[in-house]
């Protein structure tokens, strides 16, 4: 069996509910819902989801580095918004990111997130080429 890395973003709230930033298993990471606040509890592009999305979509090309991939191994995004009004924003900061790497993604509207101020959540899937 590959080794598990567990990557944290050092946020509080990790230990407390039982989960990692991202993990990885050999070639496969996974990176859990992102929202655009750091671990210090601030938030981040308030009112703003196109905002929102370039931090988390930062914050998530950290996580898949810091787990020894890249941006480029990511083969599935899975975007959460609370309003589908935000979705052609959020798409936008999407592919600016993902434009060339073209992986596959579901946008979905969600009732709500886990505070008010947030607009958007964020998954990804990365594949590390051998």
């Amino acid at each position: 069996m590959s080794e598990r890395v567990n990557i944290s973003s050092g946020a509080p709230w990790e230990p407390i509910a039982g989960y990692s930033r991202a993990v990885r298993v050999g070639q496969f990471i996974e990176v859990a819902g992102t929202t655009a606040v750091d671990a210090q509890g601030n938030f981040f592009g308030e009112g703003d989801a196109g905002a929102q999305t370039r931090y988390i979509l930062d914050k998530i090309q950290h996580a898949i580095e810091q787990a020894g991939g890249a941006l480029s191994d990511v083969i599935r995004t899975r975007i959460f918004v609370t309003d589908r009004e935000y979705m052609m924003e959020v798409a936008k900061v999407h592919g600016e990111f993902f434009g060339e790497i073209l992986p596959v993604s579901t946008g979905v509207e969600v009732g709500a997130l886990i505070d008010d101020r947030l607009l958007v959540e964020i998954e990804a899937s990365a594949i590390i080429s051998t």
